[in-house]
């Protein structure tokens, strides 16, 4: 018996990350990106790089193209680390680029419908720097290509976070940077709380897995410079909480909560991402320390034992 048409019912594809464009919300990051490991070497403002050019790739709409070459002006670069900034430091930045070696893992469908397998890419995230010589000359252009196989999964990706250029460019944490790509990948998920190991929270904040191995260092050093960061430069609030068997147990777990802000506290974190950077964590501390999430966002406390 044939079924109805009207019983009928067809998936729709995934929308693809390379076919959005960037909007008000940001630059469409593939998940794939935001969640490879590798970056524990890259400073904040390396790390901003790397997001400007991957940008301005999607932006050109040919970055699926074969054998693409991009060229963007230099001063757009510099905006990652400061306009002030030598040009030593800049090739120093790029010469980290090009070292990187990061992981990037990936699904893929076998062939005759045998099911999915999990791979990884294991490669830097450029091909090449092409620099001027004069890279502080007016009109001094940076040319660069993209690791292809990379650019392969992104053309696969179906899920992105998006993420702004004038939020990550104004942060000095590198934690705070990656913390802030890990919410906009989860800002339109069901939940707006998630627990952690802390091994899988420390990879996804590129923590090297030899430094803050104590707690109190743990949140000093990069829980606490992540969330001021986000909660006084980002679109995003959020709150972190550790979680210990008990009071002098190592930490086991992380639990995050996140919110979208109200328009007076994302106000006030535009105002200060348009002031200069001086003094900028210290206001941020007289600023965000009384920001709380929604009452519905407490985060659950670990049982005692």
């Amino acid at each position: 018996m044939p079924i109805p048409p009207s019983l009928i019912t067809i998936s729709p594809m995934p929308s693809r990350t390379v076919t959005q464009r960037t909007n008000a919300d940001g630059f469409p990051k593939a998940g794939e990106l935001i969640e490879m490991t590798g970056l524990e070497d890259l400073e904040a403002s390396q790390r901003a790089i790397s997001n400007l050019l991957y940008q301005y790739a999607h932006d050109s709409g040919r970055m699926t193209e074969p054998g693409a070459v991009f060229e963007i002006p230099m001063a757009t670069v510099r905006s990652g680390i400061s306009k002030h900034e030598s040009g030593d430091r800049l090739r120093a930045s790029l010469t980290a680029l090009a070292r990187l070696v990061a992981s990037v893992s990936y699904t893929e469908e076998e062939p005759a419908g045998k099911g999915r397998q999990q791979r990884v890419v294991i490669g830097g995230l450029f091909e090449f720097f092409d620099i001027a010589r004069q890279d502080l000359s007016a009109g001094a252009t940076l040319r660069y290509g993209l690791n292809r196989k990379l650019v392969a999964v992104i053309d696969r990706s179906a899920r992105w976070g998006r993420i702004k250029a004038e939020v990550f460019c104004a942060m000095r944490s590198r934690y705070a940077i990656a913390l802030y790509e890990a919410l906009a990948l989860r800002r339109n998920m069901d939940r707006c709380i998630e627990t952690l190991p802390i091994d899988k929270f420390r990879e996804l904040l590129a923590v090297k897995a030899d430094t803050y191995k104590i707690g109190t260092d743990f949140q000093r050093f990069v829980i606490d410079p992540a969330v001021l960061e986000v909660n006084g430069l980002s679109d995003l609030g959020v709150k972190i909480e550790i979680q210990r068997k008990h009071g002098r147990a190592p930490i086991h777990a992380v639990t995050i909560a996140w919110w979208k802000k109200s328009a007076s506290d994302l106000a006030a974190a535009v105002r200060e991402r348009n002031r200069s950077k001086i003094g900028r964590m210290a206001r941020l501390k007289g600023a965000v320390e009384i920001a709380t999430p929604h009452a519905a966002l407490s985060l659950p406390r670990a049982a005692s034992t």
